[in-house]
């Protein structure tokens, strides 16, 4: 019994010996990446404690990334600390940018803490390209060519189309970054305040004269109120002549007025046609009373033969002018041959 514990004992140490080397091995694998990074940040003057980076490790943040962090804000003079920079992490934010975007504004002399970059860079925006730009103003086009359209069409008061295109200068704002309105609202605001410009102009002559009248007007409205930009200058690039709009819409009323007299006039040809044959009814209708009231004249005369009104000498009589009346009435109606021949 003993020999076979003494066996299976001797079969198991040689395993127990390679799990012990190998966690070993694990544990100083671990413990030299904590070193070195503890002596990175040792060396460079950020000192971070071993315990923390462990913690870091445990609460699932790159301890390589915070370490490079306080490094770089370390070396520009800044300080942060490194529950903040966990925190923004924790949070989703990108640390480096960051400390990089903090240390870009701390050189422009440009007044940035550590929270309200956070905000920016949680908020969506870019905080490095924020920067870059409250330093180097950017240029943008108005419209977006990108949009498919490459000029801002208005109509003076002339009716004179005219086409134009500016360059808007802007300078980001990084009190009002975080909440206000994008580029894209510049450009709409810009365009929209060179079309009243241009709306209410007298002439066309006046704009290609001073197009200088444009940006001043523009930029005096304050169209960066409640954007994340400020609005350093508004340069009109190109004015060009369109189409003369008054004289199309002149042409195009004046062919609906046309068409509207044609179809007036039709409707007064209808009625015409309508009365017209209205009338021709009544003739007929009169007519036909004129034939029932003759056919009542024999009856009227029988009558007046019956009750002694009426002699025979008065009816012959009577007959004699009918008989004149009808003689008179064909020798009228004849031609110059046919009285010939009649006579």
């Amino acid at each position: 019994m003993v020999a076979t514990i003494a066996a299976v004992a001797g079969n198991i140490a040689p395993l127990i010996t390679v799990v012990i080397v190998i966690v070993v091995l694990i544990f100083l694998g671990i413990f030299f990446y904590f070193l070195k990074v503890w002596v990175r940040a040792l060396a460079a003057g950020a000192h971070v404690s071993l315990f923390n980076l462990v913690g870091m490790k445990l609460r699932g943040i790159k301890p390589v990334i915070i370490v490079d962090a306080k490094i770089m804000a370390t070396k520009a003079g800044l300080v942060v600390s490194t529950n903040e920079m966990e925190a923004h992490y924790l949070a989703g934010g990108s640390v480096a940018k960051v400390v990089r975007a903090l240390i870009a504004a701390d050189k422009a002399n440009i007044e940035l803490s550590f929270k309200k970059a956070c905000a920016i860079d949680l908020a969506g925006r870019d905080i490095r390209q924020a920067v870059a730009t409250s330093v180097d103003p950017r240029v943008i086009d108005c419209p977006d060519p990108e949009k498919g359209k490459s000029t801002v069409d208005a109509v003076a008061m002339d009716g004179i189309q005219l086409m134009a295109k500016a360059r808007v200068t802007i300078r980001a704002n990084l009190d009002r970054l975080v909440g206000g309105a994008t580029e894209a609202t510049i450009i709409a605001r810009v365009g929209e305040g060179i079309v009243t410009s241009i709306g209410s102009a007298e002439t066309y002559k006046k704009v290609l004269e001073n197009p200088d009248m444009i940006s001043e007007r523009v930029l005096a409205k304050g169209l960066d109120a409640g954007t994340a930009f400020e609005i350093l200058s508004i340069d009109i690039a190109d004015v060009d002549v369109g189409k003369n709009i008054g004289a199309e819409l002149q042409q195009r009323q004046a062919q609906a007025d046309l068409e509207i007299a044609k179809a007036k006039a039709e409707e007064r040809r209808a009625m015409a046609v309508a009365h017209e044959q209205e009338m021709k009814a009544r003739v007929q209708e009169m007519r036909a009373k004129v034939v029932e009231a003759e056919a009542e004249v024999p009856r009227a005369m029988a009558q007046a033969f019956r009750e002694g009104n009426l002699g025979i000498m008065d009816y012959y009589r009577m007959k004699n002018i009918n008989s004149d009346t009808q003689m008179r009435d064909s020798i009228s109606g004849m031609g110059p041959k046919d009285k010939k021949q009649h006579g």
